[in-house]
């Protein structure tokens, strides 16, 4: 019976690199030299810190890492930044990185198929959907369904059988 999964997954190297491009920009802008602004990914709690002297720099920082994430194909709703917060003379921002379905996006997910009308057997299991369904071209339709819609976070489709 053909099938697919319904997953948001993150890849950690075109963050790091993205990250990285920025870094190499902050460098070269003329506006940041002399400024004390940083940016920094720490991959095991899947966030990005970037530091500014002032609110307008790091704005323009996360701007920046917009751009160089959109030029390496990562979907901007991934990001989930922060309220900048003060401290001494800089102010922080933490942007979180969305990775994995939770079940509260995958319950909507699944009722949005289920109120789509189109009669496809759709499972949660962990971090992924799993949509079943006798036809290939049913299939299709629930994908392009899906494309359509905004859950908040990016959603990709892996793992098609036959």
């Amino acid at each position: 019976m053909p099938s697919f999964d319904v997953v948001s997954e993150l890849e950690l190297f075109e963050v790091a690199h993205a990250v990285q491009n920025t870094q190499k920009e902050i460098a070269t802008r003329f506006d940041f030299r002399g400024s004390d602004v940083s940016i920094e990914l720490n991959e095991k709690s899947k966030d990005i810190k970037i530091v500014g002297e002032n609110e307008l720099q790091v704005d323009n920082v996360y701007a920046m890492l917009e751009n160089h994430m959109h030029k390496r194909k990562i979907d901007i709703q991934a990001l989930d930044a922060q309220d900048p917060t003060a401290s001494g003379k800089h102010i922080h921002k933490i942007v979180k990185l969305k990775d994995g379905l939770d079940t509260d996006t995958a319950k909507k997910i699944n009722k949005a198929i289920k109120e789509s009308g189109i009669k496809v057997q759709a499972s949660i299991q962990g971090d992924k959907i799993r949509i079943t369904d006798k036809k290939r071209d049913v299939l299709q339709d629930v994908m392009a369904f899906l494309k359509e819609q905004s859950f908040g976070v990016p959603l990709q489709f892996n793992n098609f059988k036959d």
